[in-house]
This record gives C-alpha cells, sequence and structure tokens, in this order.
C-alpha cells in the first residue's frame, strides 16, 4: 500500500510537469488519499475485517485537482497526459501508473468551483455507458460522473504542486509520509 501510494505521488509529479506547458492551467494539487499520510484501517476483504486486522488505507487511485481557465484543449491535455505516463514507465523512469488511475478534477480560478472530470477516452464521446450521463461531453473531454456532487473537503488535503506565475512548489515525493508521522510521534 505504500509502495502504491509512492507511485502515484511520483506520477502526480509526471503528469504536474506536462500540465504545466499548457498556459490555461493555472495551478495543480494532488488531493485525496495519494496527498496524505496513509493511515490504519480494517479494511473491507471479509478476512480481514472477520479478523479484526488493520493494513495501510489502500490508495487507489490518484486524484488531482487542476484549475483551469479554459476548456477548449482538455483533449489535447488528456492526450499529453496519457502520454507522458506511458513514456516514463516504458523508458524506465516512472511508475507503473495508467491513465485512468489518475482521476483529474477540474476548477474554476479563482472560485474552485468543481467544473467536471477530464475524461480518460480518447474521443468524445466514445459511445459508453458513462458517456449517456446527462452533461457529459457537453465540453469535449469534461466527463460528468453520474450522481457526482463535490463533497464541501474535495480540497480539505491538497496539496499545491504548480501554480502558473511561481511554477514547480514541490514535488508530490516529498509530501509527508507514514514515516515522518511515526518520527514525530516519537519526538
Amino acid at each position: 500500500m505504500l509502495r502504491r501510494q509512492r507511485d502515484f505521488r511520483w506520477a502526480a509529479d509526471i503528469v504536474t510537469d506536462v500540465l504545466a506547458t499548457f498556459e490555461e492551467v493555472e495551478a495543480v494539487a494532488v488531493i485525496g488519499s495519494a496527498a496524505k499520510p496513509l493511515w490504519k484501517e480494517v479494511p473491507r476483504f471479509y478476512e480481514f475485517r472477520r479478523a479484526g486486522i488493520e493494513i495501510w488505507h489502500e490508495c487507489k487511485d490518484l486524484d488531482l485537482a487542476v484549475w483551469i481557465s479554459s476548456q477548449e484543449r482538455l483533449g489535447a491535455i488528456r492526450r499529453a497526459r496519457d502520454i507522458a505516463l506511458r513514456k516514463a514507465y516504458e523508458s524506465g523512469l516512472g511508475p507503473s501508473v495508467a491513465s485512468h488511475q489518475v482521476d483529474t478534477f477540474l476548477l474554476q480560478p479563482g472560485s474552485d468551483k468543481y467544473l467536471g472530470r477530464l475524461c480518460n477516452f480518447s474521443t468524445c464521446p466514445k459511445d459508453k455507458p458513462e458517456c449517456r450521463t446527462p452533461g457529459c461531453g457537453a465540453v469535449p473531454f469534461n466527463k460528468a460522473v453520474d450522481g457526482f456532487t463535490p463533497r464541501a473537503d474535495l480540497l480539505a488535503s491538497a496539496a499545491m504542486l504548480y501554480r502558473r506565475g511561481a511554477g514547480r512548489l514541490r514535488s508530490a515525493l516529498d509530501l509527508p509520509g507514514v514515516d515522518d508521522v511515526v518520527a514525530r510521534a516519537e519526538r
């Protein structure tokens, strides 16, 4: 679980670097469980739950918040993200994180208004069941998720990686991890 989180943080850096090349991308932050130290919990798996065995939280994907001033080139942004992840992995310089494991929340700069999510499909619409969600693809490659309303704390764990004008603020790999929390507790 800890290695998986590290791989997602590594992927966050790769994706952030490519997103920063688009002038409409104002800022990028890692959010969700990839942004904070993992915690121990009794998981959903029956054997562990029945025995009360705690394991590290399962970091299932990489959630990124991207503040974007224009949605005109979402298809190009999606393609650049996918190519960057694939090239990094194939070169041995990146983790095994597939593009569908990166969930990109699109936000309006200034207001943090949720705009939708970056679609993972290569065409829009793709004629998949999820493409039939009302509003999906109204802006090409802006995915509407059926029944999703962002929680008020969506950005609570946000760790800003990039901001237009300031550049790269930090690496996701430098975010606090379990070892940092344990070391602080021991002091």
